[in-house]
């Protein structure tokens, strides 16, 4: 753990895998945080507050917008999505790494406001793993689904901006890759 953590910032289509590896890398990493966003969307079964998101009122997030409390926030399929300021800081702050996975909207900001961080942009194989992904989580309606699709390829042709790209082919190897990532940035001279 160096005495300050680094930002790592992981994004990409919807339905291209990043909660899959965000999970496998934060059980398999040492001194890494996820930091949890804040969502006005509705909570689903299973999901549990300040720890999947923090599912806060339309009204709550506007206020939280007006107080610049948010490092980054969108609009994303009509819900609002935001990464609390105070709570990246405070993280890095204590040493630990923090990875944010975050839509492109919202790694757009982050860049404007830390870049110094570590940006990755998870693609899918092909647009049609990527439809077949969405169909197959089973939880999203069909204007979503579209919606998403429609998304998509502005989404995909943001990957340029990004400091690595990562091809969700298979999932195990997209874990080892973004693993590889993290373990060379803490082993960069900067850091120290």
């Amino acid at each position: 753990m160096t005495s300050k953590g680094i930002l790592f910032v992981m994004s990409g289509a919807s339905g291209v895998g990043k909660g899959s590896i965000h999970k496998a890398v934060l059980s398999q990493v040492e001194d890494i945080r996820l930091s949890v966003s804040a969502t006005t969307r509705p909570q689903r079964p299973g999901e549990v507050d300040g720890q999947d998101y923090y599912f806060i009122s339309p009204m709550d997030f506007e206020e939280r917008i007006k107080n610049n409390e948010f490092l980054e926030y969108a609009r994303v399929y009509s819900q609002m999505y935001g990464t609390l300021k105070s709570e990246v800081v405070e993280t890095l702050h204590s040493g630990y790494d923090v990875l944010l996975e975050i839509d492109i909207q919202g790694a757009r900001q982050v860049r404007e406001k830390m870049p110094q961080g570590v940006f990755i942009f998870i693609q899918p194989p092909s647009l049609e793993a990527l439809v077949e992904r969405i169909h197959g989580r089973g939880l999203d309606s069909q204007q979503s689904i579209q919606d998403r699709l429609d998304a998509c390829h502005a989404e995909m042709s943001m990957a340029r901006y990004y400091d690595y790209v990562i091809v969700n082919d298979r999932l195990e190897e997209a874990i080892y890759k973004v693993q590889a990532i993290i373990t060379a940035e803490r082993c960069r001279v900067k850091y120290y």
